[in-house]
């Protein structure tokens, strides 16, 4: 059995995340028993909801334990297996964690799907076609229910779950608006991604302004939008919102490194009668296939054109997921294990 270079959470931040909150270390890979299954990572999945379970606080899940492996998405091939269900060479989707190889019980549901890469790439099923994607279609169809005509708006714009959110959106006949932190990012999510348009939210210094450019970008109001920010954005957002427009909330990034995260008109929640609703998308796994089927068309025809952020190698996974929170990478973060 190979031996294992595997990244640990050693200890819990104080705030801000650092590199020093996580430790490399190196195991030896258990012998399979019957019924489970060798995987050999590629990739693996960087995501901001990593962040609230390095905190010991209460959360929607629990937290990520000191001294193991940390958790996340990996897609990747299986190299042993002592199972009927998996054979060698399939290539797989699971969470197999920070590290580069891991042993599954292929007997537990759901513990690891096999994934075909004729025409989606390997990588995509981490974002576009994977969580991040069906985030996207959740939030989307599930609670802000778009019309033809409506404005949708989304936040992180470019990232992993926004870019999902575009052509989704598009192919519901929506006028489609992103806010994204850059001119390269706003360039791309209009020249790729196919959004009417997109604010560059680092031009704004405060929600008035950013509100603003927002009126001008959304001249008949929003009438759905896809939270994954927070913060001054969220403040900017609502005063924009038609009445009885949705909010999927799905992320505060804004907030993540425990500071308050106060909103400077909830007031507007009563007056434009808003409907807000947070949501997890691991507790809607009915919504998977058929969500995963059309991102999965939507990639294999070109009409969703994810770009990635890869760094290499499992000892580049901290200081990836740290740029990560502060919006250095560029779409979906990804580590390459091989």
């Amino acid at each position: 059995m190979p031996v294992n270079h595997q990244i640990l959470l050693d200890n819990r931040p104080t705030g801000e995340a650092v590199a020093s909150n996580f430790k490399l270390v190196t195991s030896e890979t258990p012998a399979l028993k019957d019924g489970e299954v060798l995987v050999r990572h590629h990739y693996l999945s960087l995501d901001p909801y990593m962040r609230g379970r390095m905190n010991e606080s209460k959360s929607y899940t629990a937290p990520q334990p000191l001294g193991q492996v940390m958790l996340g998405g990996t897609v990747g091939e299986v190299i042993e297996s002592r199972s009927s269900k998996f054979q060698p060479g399939d290539k797989v989707v699971g969470m197999g964690g920070w590290q580069q190889y891991s042993v599954v019980n292929a007997e537990q549901l759901g513990a690891l799907r096999k994934v075909d890469t004729t025409h989606v790439p390997l990588s995509h099923y981490l974002g576009a076609v994977g969580m991040p994607g069906v985030t996207a279609w959740y939030g989307l169809v599930k609670i802000i229910e778009p019309k033809e005509g409506q404005t949708m708006v989304v936040s992180a714009a470019t990232g992993a779950v926004g870019s999902a959110f575009a052509a989704l959106a598009k192919a519901r006949g929506c006028r489609t608006v992103g806010i994204a932190g850059g001119p390269e990012k706003c360039k791309y999510a209009v020249d790729e991604l196919g959004f009417d348009a997109c604010i560059d939210y680092k031009q704004y210094q405060d929600a008035a302004s950013l509100s603003s450019a927002l009126k001008e970008a959304c001249p008949n109001g929003i009438d759905g939008y896809f939270e994954n920010v927070g913060g001054m954005v969220l403040d900017a957002v609502l005063p924009r919102m038609n009445d009885f427009g949705r909010i999927a909330l799905c992320g505060m990034i804004a907030g993540y490194d425990g500071r308050p995260m106060p909103m400077s008109y909830p007031a507007l929640i009563l007056t434009n009668r808003l409907k807000i609703q947070g949501f997890i998308v691991s507790e809607h796994m009915e919504v998977w296939p058929d969500a995963l089927k059309e991102l999965g068309t939507l990639v294999a025809t070109g009409k969703l054109r994810p770009r990635e952020t890869v760094a290499q190698g499992i000892e580049a996974a901290p200081e990836a997921f740290l740029g990560l929170l502060k919006g250095k990478n560029f779409g979906k973060q990804l580590v390459k294990l091989i």
